[in-house]
This record gives C-alpha cells, sequence and structure tokens, in this order.
C-alpha cells in the first residue's frame, strides 16, 4: 500500500541574492518554499510462521498417547493399550480448554487436533480392538474396525464444517473420544476380568460395540458438549459432592466405573432424540 507525504522544498537561487531589508528576507524564504508529493512504499510485514506451543504440547502428547497404543496392541499388551486411549482422552480435552483460556486458538491447531484424533480415537481404537477380538471374526472383524474408522473419519470432517453452525451445547453425533473410550473401556473391562476371548461372545460383543460407536458417530443424535460448563464461575454445592463420589467410583474399579460412564453416555443421544420426539420440545 503507497501512502505519500508533502516535503518542503527551498528555492536556493532566491537565497543567493541579499535581501534589502528584513522583511524582504521574510519574503524571499516565504516565496521560495514549494511543496512536491513524495509516493512513499510501505513494505508488507512478514507473517509470522510460529506457533502455539502450550496447546500443542498437549495435542502432541495425545497423538504420542493413541500411537503408544497401537504399539502396545501390536504387543498383546491390551490393557496397557486401553489406558493409553484414556490418557489421550484426557490430554485432547486439555489441549482445546488450555488455548481458549490463555487465548492461544490458532487455525493450525484446530487442524493439528483434529489429525491427532483420529490417530488416537479412530485408528487407534480399531486397531486395538482388531487385535484384541475382532481378527477372529475374519472378513466381518476388520468390516467393524473399518466401519468404526470411517465414522470417526466423517464424524471428524462434519465437525471441522459445522463448527459455526451448530448448537455449542450440544454435539451432532457421538464425539470420537467418546467412542474410542467406549471400546477402549470394553477390551480394559475383559482384560482386566481375565475373560477368555475366543471361547465367550466376546468378540461379537465388540463387534457390535465398534459398529454401534461408528454409526452412532456419524448419527444426527445430539449428545451434551459440556462446553457451556464454565469452570471459572460458581456451581451449585451438589455438583461438588456428585464430583467426589465420581472419583471414588472410578478409584474403586476404574474400568468398570469408566466403561459404565460412557455406556450412559453413548445412549444419551438417542434418549434425548426420543424424548423431543414424543414431548414435542427441544431439549436444552
Amino acid at each position: 500500500m503507497s501512502t505519500f507525504r508533502r516535503r518542503g522544498r527551498i528555492d536556493r537561487s532566491r537565497l543567493t541574492r541579499p535581501p534589502r531589508n528584513e522583511d524582504q528576507w521574510a519574503e524571499d524564504l516565504g516565496d521560495g518554499i514549494d511543496f512536491e508529493v513524495e509516493e512513499l512504499h510501505e513494505k508488507p510485514r512478514p507473517r509470522s510462521k510460529g506457533i502455539y506451543l502450550l496447546p500443542n504440547a498437549f495435542t502432541t502428547a495425545a497423538l504420542f498417547s493413541g500411537f503408544f497404543a497401537i504399539v502396545n496392541a501390536m504387543n498383546d499388551q491390551f490393557q496397557v493399550a486401553a489406558i493409553a486411549i484414556f490418557a489421550s482422552l484426557v490430554l485432547d480435552g486439555m489441549d482445546g480448554r488450555i488455548a481458549r483460556m490463555t487465548n492461544t486458538q490458532s487455525a493450525f491447531g484446530e487442524q493439528y487436533d483434529s489429525l491427532a484424533d483420529m490417530v488416537s480415537f479412530g485408528v487407534a481404537p480399531a486397531l486395538v480392538a482388531y487385535e484384541w477380538a475382532l481378527k477372529d471374526l475374519g472378513k466381518w472383524g476388520w468390516l467393524a474396525a473399518f466401519t468404526y474408522c470411517a465414522g470417526a473419519a466423517l464424524r471428524l470432517a462434519r465437525f471441522n464444517v459445522n463448527t459455526g453452525v451448530v448448537d455449542k451445547k450440544f454435539f451432532q453425533g457421538l464425539p470420537s473420544p467418546a467412542a474410542g473410550a467406549l471400546m477402549a473401556g470394553f477390551i480394559w473391562l475383559a482384560d482386566d476380568n481375565k475373560i477368555p476371548v475366543r471361547d465367550t461372545l466376546i468378540p461379537w460383543i465388540t463387534f457390535f460395540i465398534a459398529v454401534y460407536a461408528g454409526l452412532t458417530m456419524v448419527s444426527n443424535a445430539r449428545f451434551y458438549s459440556g462446553k457451556a460448563l464454565d469452570v471459572r464461575y460458581r456451581v451449585p454445592f451438589g455438583v461438588m459432592v456428585l464430583m467426589i463420589l465420581t472419583f471414588v467410583l472410578i478409584s474403586s474399579n476404574p474400568p468398570l466405573t469408566l466403561f459404565g460412564l460412557f455406556v450412559v453416555y453413548s445412549i444419551s443421544g438417542y434418549v434425548i432424540w426420543a424424548w423431543e420426539r414424543f414431548s414435542g420440545r427441544r431439549f436444552s
């Protein structure tokens, strides 16, 4: 963008003539000044190529946890793999909140978070479930794993394009972190209780969970997001008591409690849909 400034220029030929008196001197100086326009070219500022370290560090940690789950599933360490997916769930929830609290949101962070979610909650749960039980079902096993993986990809793509359109209080479809936790919770629960996989209906139950989670992620059912909950404001005393009870239950039996919580959450969207359908009122 060009700007202009006016520069004064003194006619030096008039200064060479000696003035007759002080009035003539002032007159010569006044008449000898003219103006010309000089064009100035402003150099465009270089775009910053840096990224915000803190939120992207948490996203990287979540990505590492998802990759760590895949590696442990290949080594038949399924309980460690399931716990790694839950660790990725916690880290994924922290990076967004930290970015909003520190005002470090960026387009790069959004895209990086989406790609990390695809690995941690799309590819990792599908591969862990396949290595654990679904491969015993042959082609039905890998079809179920692919249904889940494709559902996660479609869910994330739809979320990215509908960010500014949908209601902030609700997700459209089951969020991929909750779907991954549902898969990981069942694997952790069965492995922790030493349930034999090949001698029971475990592979078919895993098949049903994978297909259910994959299809629910691309459904139009609304699931409460929790983004409207602001931790900076006061809450009723009962919320604190409920939080304490939740921690007690999780610490007493982590796999059973976490799996139960995500089972309830995974069907809550259909409960909201049924309530709206039969009551004729929108749940808010």
